[in-house]
């Protein structure tokens, strides 16, 4: 049986500039923009099933224990757990609509799943590794990097981190999705904020992270990026 664990969240916000807006409360907007697209998810992110696939493909041999964040539905877990059927997967997404499609899938007696979100729920310790995807650009560069060392310090001593998500082909595209983000004042409206690859390896050396590289994500506009806590080598 898949174990879900409730969050609290707070109330709406008024219609304002997201610039204005706290990180809990555009967490909160990502949150109820998901849960509303739960009929349509799937078919939507079966275009996006390389840059999942990905994910699993970088894993070390031998990692058993994960922890997956924004892991929605599971469609990154079933390439998974078809290459590691005796993992154990922890799943944190802030989307209980998601996780509830989670539970009906054949691998879910492998998978505990956390409702809430990243930057205030326990990650715990001692994994393998780290995995996201298309999760990540919903944050700003020095968001990431406080949610980059919190991912550290529940990592095993070389311990893998592996994200593959939406990126900013160059400087001014990231540029002008945080003045979209920041001239918003559609309170409903999901805008994503990627960063370049370059700021992308920067946050993750500002964090700790070594032994970086970065590749396509399977799709024009992602990067996979796998890098390693040795920190404590």
């Amino acid at each position: 049986m898949i174990e879900i664990k409730e969050s609290t969240y707070g109330k709406s916000c008024s219609v304002r500039s997201k610039s204005e807006m706290t990180l809990e409360e555009r967490n909160q907007k990502v949150r109820t923009f998901f849960n509303g697209k739960i009929d349509t998810y799937d078919d939507v992110h079966s275009e996006y099933m390389k840059t999942k696939v990905l994910l699993a493909e970088n894993l070390d041999k031998g990692a058993k224990k994960i922890l997956d964040l924004g892991g929605g539905t599971g469609l990154e877990l079933i390439h998974l757990f078809e290459l590691f059927p005796e993992a154990q997967v922890t799943v944190i997404d802030i989307t209980e609509n998601m996780l509830e499609k989670l539970k009906t899938r054949d691998f879910a007696g492998h998978v505990t799943t956390i409702c809430g979100d990243f930057f205030e729920v326990p990650f715990g310790a001692d994994f393998d590794a780290v995995i996201t995807t298309s999760a990540f650009h919903h944050f700003k560069k020095d968001e990431k990097i406080r949610l980059l060392k919190k991912i550290m310090d529940c990592l095993k001593t070389g311990g893998q981190f592996i994200n593959c998500d939406l990126i900013a082909l160059t400087p001014e595209e990231e540029a002008e999705q945080l003045v979209e983000l920041e001239n918003n004042t559609d309170d409903t409206k999901h805008i994503d904020i990627p960063l370049t690859i370059e700021n992308e390896i920067d946050a993750l050396e500002k964090a700790g992270f070594t032994q970086i590289t970065s590749s396509n994500g399977g799709k024009e506009n992602y990067g996979l990026f796998v890098a390693r806590n040795i920190g404590k080598l």
